[in-house]
């Protein structure tokens, strides 16, 4: 099977000139992954089934005791955004429930979080492209997400309408550092002063989310470019591996069509987290 990206071009496009300023914030300084409240809010939301009953259970629950109300505020408001703005590629926050029971660890739960995160933060996401095709670039060197080369990385941000990225130095720092927490949580870095990291080993569930994430995503040719894959920093070299590894699962599967192969969902992207269901 043929996975060569056409033409040495890099596998995601730069979002630099592709976004407003209107569309980026640093919502990132309040807010990380956090595992575990977002793991609850989607358990409210699949009991509840509406983000109002679920705001009002929210604040009645233990959930606003471990914080002030101000800041239990800004944190229900940037995770929900998430999962309210979630594209239909990624499983439905009602079913998130579901998927986290199939996960055996935390990392597993953070990196399917994070394609919520990267799929609503337009600057998480730029960021993310452009550390994506400098692993592309075949460099044996570490990812560097130290405030340097990340404050490099924002700068060459050039908006819509020619601005360019400018925020005060002591708030993107802080994003910076929520950056850095992002990267620990799904495995790129090690340790609370790391600042260099690697390609994360990835579960069998964040796996199979990051495989139907790029066949929903892409088109015909979504093999040559897994988004799913790339945004978890998952260089070409391992993608055979890796497509080998969801091909045993139940939900995968290699088809021979027109003496070519091919990888795709046995059944409907994300059947695996109920099978036997209809819906």
């Amino acid at each position: 099977m043929d996975i060569s990206p056409d033409g040495g071009k890099t596998p995601l496009p730069s979002l630099s000139h592709q976004l407003s300023p209107a569309e980026v914030n640093m919502d990132l300084t309040m807010c990380g992954l956090l595992v575990e409240r977002a793991e609850e809010l989607a358990r409210l939301y699949a009991e509840q089934g509406n983000w109002n009953e679920v705001k009002e259970r929210w604040f009645d629950e233990r959930l606003s005791n471990r914080s002030t109300r101000g800041s239990s505020q800004k944190i229900f408001r940037v995770l929900t955004s998430r999962f309210k703005n979630a594209p239909t590629t990624l499983p439905k926050p009602s079913l998130l429930p579901e998927v986290f029971e199939h996960c055996e660890t935390a990392r597993d739960k953070a990196q399917i979080l994070y394609f919520y995160l990267v799929s609503d933060d337009t600057l998480v996401r730029y960021a993310v492209h452009e550390y994506s095709n400098r692993l592309a670039g075949e460099k044996s060197e570490p990812l560097d997400f130290s405030n340097e080369t990340l404050q490099d990385v924002l700068n060459g941000l050039t908006y819509t309408d020619g601005s360019s990225f400018e925020y005060a130095e002591s708030t993107t720092e802080r994003w910076c550092e929520g950056l850095r927490s992002v990267m620990r949580e799904i495995g790129v870095l090690e340790g609370q002063r790391t600042v260099t990291g690697y390609t994360p080993a990835v579960g069998t569930v964040p796996l199979l989310v990051a495989m139907d994430y790029s066949y929903e995503t892409g088109d015909e040719d979504w093999i040559t470019a897994p988004r799913g894959l790339l945004y978890l920093f998952q260089p070409e070299k391992r993608w055979e591996e890796l497509f080998d590894r969801v091909a045993s699962t139940d939900a995968w599967e290699y088809l021979e069509l027109h003496g070519n192969l091919n990888l795709r969902p046995t059944e409907e992207p994300y059947a695996w987290i109920h099978p036997g269901s209809d819906s």
